[in-house]
């Protein structure tokens, strides 16, 4: 009568617990009931490092350092930070967005010419 009991008890536990565990996965969080807002769409934006072959108030060309070499033109404006001077010949990084079919350059950062080794005599 015992044994008969406790399984009675223990079956019952079963029950009741399986059917509030199948409760809670049907009925919606309140976490997913709210809705999503929606990011703001951003420009992508894209970086590279080349040389300067021209520069001046509105526009950089550089010529692109790598085995993908190649000319690359970008509009300069009032809001793209410079960091140091970049001059004809000088190395430069240029993080930049595609506007249609230009590029804007958001940031151009000259980087210190690379010291040419000289080997002394002995």
């Amino acid at each position: 009568m015992r044994r008969v009991f406790t399984t009675i008890v223990l079956t019952a536990v079963l029950a009741v617990t399986s059917g509030a565990y199948a409760a809670m996965a049907q009925t919606p969080s309140k976490k997913s009931a709210a809705p999503v807002a929606a990011k703001p769409a951003t420009a992508a934006s894209h970086s590279v490092k080349g040389v300067v072959k021209s520069i001046d108030a509105s526009s950089l060309v550089i010529t692109k350092s790598g085995k993908a070499g190649g000319d690359m033109t970008f509009t300069l404006n009032a809001d793209t930070k410079r960091d140091g001077a970049p001059a004809v010949g000088s190395p430069v990084s240029v993080r930049y967005r595609s506007e249609g079919s230009s590029m804007v350059a958001t940031a151009v950062s000259a980087q210190p010419a690379k010291a040419v080794k000289t080997q002394a005599k002995k």
